[in-house]
Order: structure tokens, then C-alpha cells, then sequence
């Protein structure tokens, strides 16, 4: 029920299954543990009690492990086979995955790989509730609380401008000199604990930002129709296909980033997932990746 916004006829619809013997069986489990899980009006479900959210936090556990089972038996009956969903960020999936997925898919042809981008708060919630087995993240590691993290390189960012912006004339680029034109970078530049926002209000300034998004090549099309300068990352600028645009370093400016692996505590990963994380970061080997998740490496830096 939790999982259809209470509605009993939608839950049974899923389960293929009765009202009446959802209620039944709710009712069972209430007077077996003498707490009431569900707070009713009448016929109508309201709202989950206090005691029920605790008892769903458990249940919810209690099925991914009763899943992680499953996975256990599939993997030794078919190792080199399955599904593999990342939740990343467009300039993951973009600049910096493309040689690992071709190395991935070259060693696990029937592995069925699938890229979710997003947000950094909805890859976060792609891992937490399980539709993606591990995420890639870069920004807002705030997002990622509960989640076990492993760090896999650090990077840093940019400027692109168009050509012949009066930008590229300065001998030495400063946060004072990106304020006094218009700026267009990522959503969550100047959220949080962001770099960028930190070097920014360190220096009391609030540059002028015209355009936000997710994916760094819309980022690259409006700073090259002249709408702004662009803040991003820097491994996002292709010198071969950017022909309209000039890079500016701007790795003095902000602090560098780290790029981290999250899973689930304790979520069971197939063999093959070890293997995208070590063709990712060489040096995350399995039994760095199950240490951690057992809660025995989470110190684990670069």
C-alpha cells in the first residue's frame, strides 16, 4: 500500500489480489505485533502511524534481501548475464564512461547496460530505491546520505567562452572578471556546497546567471550563440567538435571535485558490477568495494 499512496484498490490491483484480503492480512499483522500500523477513517487509510514507518523501514529491508537471494542464485547459474543500471550525470555518461562502457560491453556482451541521467538528487533516489544499482555522482553529496560512497578521481572546471570574447584578453582569470558577464552553468552550481557557490560567496560577489541546466552540451550551445560565458566541468570541452568555443582554466578558482561510486549498504552486486567499477577506477578492486560496503573501509580516500 505504502508504495500506491495508500489507495487499497491500486495495491491489490498489483498484487492481483482482493481489498478485502489486503485489510485482512494488515489486520493480522496488527494484532500479532499490538500496534496499529495504519491510522483509518472509516473505511478510507489516512496516513501510516508512527510505529508502522518503522515497521515498513524493516519490511522494505526484509524484501531486498529476500531479492539479493534471487540474485545470489542467478549469478551462479548464469555469471556472465544479466542487467547493470548506472544513474549518472549527463557529463559522466558523456565524457567520461563512453571507454568504460565499450570495455564493459566487449567482456559482457549478453549484459543488457543501461545509463540513467539526471539530477544529482535523482540518482540518488535511483539507488536508494533500487532502480539503479550504483550511481556516479560528482556534486551535492548531500543527496547521498545512507548511501556508501567510494571515491574514484578528482576533477575540476572550466570557462568557455565564444570566440573572440574579451574574456580570453585578461592575462589571468579572476572570480571578479567571470561576475561582469553573464554566466551559464550547471543546476546545482550555486546550490549547497557547490564550489562554485563557496568561491563566489567567499568573495562576496553574485555573478549574473542568465541559464541553468543539466547537461553540459546545452550548457556548450548557448555560450556559443553568444548568451553567456560557461562554468563547467572541464573534461566536458571536446577541442575537435567545439570549434566555436575557447577554453579558459579555471582550475585555480574552485576547488576540485571528486567523482564517487554510491550503492546501497549490503546491496548485492553482481560479479560483473565489480568489474565496471574497477574498469571505472582501477583501484576500487572487489574487495575494496565489499569492504566498504560492510562498513569496514568507509575512510577510503584518494
Amino acid at each position: 500500500m505504502a508504495r500506491h499512496g495508500l489507495n487499497l484498490s491500486e495495491a491489490a490491483a498489483a498484487l492481483h489480489t482482493s481489498q478485502p484480503g489486503i485489510s485482512k492480512q494488515i489486520r493480522q499483522l496488527e494484532d500479532e505485533l499490538g500496534v496499529d500500523i495504519l491510522v483509518r477513517h472509516g473505511k478510507r487509510v489516512v496516513e501510516i502511524t508512527e510505529p508502522g514507518k518503522l515497521i515498513l523501514g524493516i519490511a522494505e529491508r526484509m524484501l531486498k534481501d529476500a531479492d539479493n537471494l534471487k540474485h545470489v542464485a542467478h549469478e551462479y547459474s548464469s555469471e556472465d548475464s544479466g542487467s547493470l543500471v548506472i544513474a549518472t550525470t549527463h557529463t559522466q555518461a558523456r565524457y567520461a564512461l563512453p571507454a568504460v562502457v565499450s570495455a564493459f560491453t566487449q567482456r559482457y556482451p549478453k549484459v543488457r547496460l543501461s545509463l540513467r541521467q539526471g539530477s544529482p538528487q535523482h540518482i540518488a533516489e535511483l539507488v536508494k530505491t533500487g532502480e539503479a544499482d550504483i550511481a556516479i555522482e560528482t556534486e551535492a553529496e548531500e543527496f547521498y546520505d545512507g548511501l556508501v560512497l567510494l571515491p574514484c578521481y578528482q576533477w575540476n572546471r572550466c570557462v568557455l567562452t565564444p570566440l573572440k570574447h574579451p574574456l580570453l584578453k585578461e592575462r589571468q582569470l579572476t572570480l571578479e572578471s567571470i561576475a561582469r558577464y553573464p554566466v551559464i552553468t550547471y543546476d546545482f552550481a550555486f546550490t549547497g556546497s557547490s564550489p562554485i557557490k563557496r568561491a563566489f560567496d567567499t568573495k562576496s560577489l553574485t555573478p549574473n546567471v542568465v541559464l541553468t541546466a543539466i547537461d553540459a552540451d546545452v550548457i556548450k550551445a548557448y555560450v556559443e550563440m553568444g548568451l553567456g560565458i560557461g562554468i563547467l566541468a572541464k573534461m566536458a570541452y571536446d577541442p575537435a567538435r567545439d570549434l566555436g568555443l575557447r577554453l579558459i582554466d579555471a582550475s585555480h578558482l574552485f576547488e576540485p571535485s571528486t567523482a564517487r561510486i554510491a550503492m546501497r549498504r549490503n546491496a548485492y552486486l553482481r560479479g560483473y558490477v565489480y568489474e565496471f567499477i574497477e574498469l571505472f577506477a582501477p583501484h576500487l578492486k572487489r574487495p575494496v568495494v565489499e569492504a566498504t560496503q560492510r562498513g569496514e573501509g568507509s575512510s577510503y580516500e584518494l
